[in-house]
């Protein structure tokens, strides 16, 4: 089972390191350097928002789905028009409440109508995630990953010309941006549907009977509740951030040119959560020992994140400056930049921790227990970025992320190790710990002592990070020896075709 998953989460690396980053650090970013700081920084806000509201769009259905089909493949047919109807009864709902609360907040006008396509953007997507939660339930994992590129895939081929094509290059606006991933995304979910109806038998038929739209919301509740709530303490920094700093716009536009990056990281996160969620759910279904592949992820994730995080600590103004100096809002808000950009990417290893044991309880169906501590965080998160983000603006809001996600990420671990009797290695826990206080050591000494180039700094910096992993035997090249050992383990599956 171990090498099945370290193959497939390999190949969804690969695949989503060829697209997402050109995406993100390309075209998204080409387009705020293009567009008005302010147009980018409503933007930012409004999809924020749209966000925050993905409770009532989502309900749960995809982790629902998830766990459930992973447990019982067979069910995916009998299931599916009754999941894909409440999912576009659900979408109906979510862009009215949205749109509604949009205008409560004071949007009026241009700002209406880019939040009217921002929320067929989110909900478009959702039906691209559901699609995809019964792909990887199938344990189809290469086919899920190829398409999770697909719409990006497009969205760089039709953003790319209109900013590369000079005539749409002076005229682009960030309306453009919204209608292209309109387009991209419905494209995609199509070509999701077709995939899915070849390999688990689903025919698009809808059953609106209001007992079976009730009975799979009342199932996916408690996964609805805590999507919700998740939402409100990742993403309700964006809002807060726009409406109660004095200069808000340009606060938001700064915020989001440094979630930008951390959202990039966190794409590694949601590789692993979604393949980990019904992989999880099947193991635990057939009462297998999880502990090895928690083990693994951990492995694979928090030394690397813990070298990006001391990196952007380290070299924050470097890169903040190759990514947005043409940008009219960097010249007078470079340090900002920086320091939101900092202590926004300190929170990247509680993330990675987050991902791995908050989805192990979700598919434990350890829910009460989840929903008490994400309810804890928003109250946390609301509370602290009412007090900082008048004081302080984006880092104020940077300082409430970074508190909020390390401590939910200590909780979620905790209580992971408790309900799953998950048993507790001190030896490994004080590697991490030690590699982690070594990896900070390094960076603070080649960039305050040693006086050198920037780029020989860093190139130092990750050179002996990645022999680091090796010494605390995180990467083994035994281990790595095995994988590439095309025999086949007993009981090991090498191609996810023929799950």
């Amino acid at each position: 089972m171990q090498r099945f998953f370290v193959k497939n989460i390999l190949f969804t690396i690969a695949v989503n390191l060829l697209v997402k980053p050109v995406w993100v650090l390309v075209i998204d970013r080409s387009v705020q350097n293009t567009v008005a700081a302010a147009s980018y920084g409503t933007y930012q806000a409004l999809f924020s928002l749209g966000i925050i509201f993905q409770t009532l769009l989502d309900f749960g259905i995809s982790n629902y789905n998830s766990k459930t089909i992973a447990a019982n493949p067979e069910r995916l047919p009998e299931l599916f028009p009754a999941m894909l109807s409440a999912r576009l009864v659900l979408m109906c709902i979510y862009i009215a409440i949205a749109y509604t609360w949009g205008y409560i907040l004071g949007y009026r006008g241009w700002e209406l109508g880019l939040l009217a396509g921002i929320l067929l953007i989110h909900s478009l997507n959702a039906l691209l995630s559901f699609i995809r939660s019964n792909v990887s339930a199938l344990h189809r994992f290469k086919t899920d990953a190829l398409l999770s590129i697909t719409d990006r895939t497009l969205m760089i081929l039709i953003c790319g010309f209109l900013l590369l094509y000079p005539p749409t290059a002076r005229a682009f606006r960030i309306q453009w941006f919204v209608i292209a991933q309109v387009v991209c995304y419905f494209v995609a979910a199509g070509m999701g549907y077709v995939i899915l109806r070849r390999i688990g038998r689903v025919k698009l038929r809808f059953s609106f009977s209001m007992p079976e739209i009730l009975s799979v919301m009342r199932s996916s509740f408690p996964y609805a509740l805590l999507i919700f709530l998740m939402s409100v303490y990742n993403r309700a920094d964006a809002v807060m951030i726009e409406r109660l700093s004095a200069d808000g716009k340009a606060q938001a536009g700064i915020w989001a040119a440094a979630f930008r990056l951390l959202d990039m990281a966190n794409i590694l996160g949601l590789m692993f959560a979604t393949m980990l969620l019904p992989l999880f759910g099947r193991m635990l279904a057939q009462k297998d020992d999880v502990r090895p592949i928690v083990r693994l992820c951990v492995n694979m994730m928090l030394p690397f994140s813990v070298v990006v995080a001391v990196a952007a600590l380290f070299f924050g103004g470097d890169i903040m400056y190759l990514l947005y100096h043409k940008g009219e809002l960097y010249a007078t808000q470079h340090v900002s930049y920086h320091m939101v950009f900092s202590c926004l990417m300190l929170s990247f290893p509680a993330w990675c921790l987050m991902y791995v044991y908050s989805t192990l309880l979700t598919a434990n169906g350890s829910m009460r227990a989840l929903n008490t501590i994400a309810l804890c965080g928003v109250v946390f998160n609301l509370a602290l970025n009412y007090w900082l983000i008048p004081q302080y603006k984006a880092f104020g809001g940077a300082i409430t992320s970074l508190a909020t996600q390390t401590a939910l990420a200590l909780a979620f671990m905790v209580v992971a190790i408790r309900i799953i009797k998950l048993p507790l290695n001190l030896r490994w826990t004080l590697a991490h710990i030690g590699y982690a206080l070594l990896v900070l050591a390094l960076g603070y000494g080649l960039t305050v002592v040693w006086h050198a180039a920037r780029p020989v700094q860093f190139a130092v910096f990750g050179g002996v990070c990645m022999a680091l992993m090796f010494v605390f035997r995180f990467i083994s090249i035994g281990d790595i020896k095995k994988l590439a050992n095309r025999q086949t383990a007993s009981g090991d599956t090498t191609d996810v075709a023929a799950m």
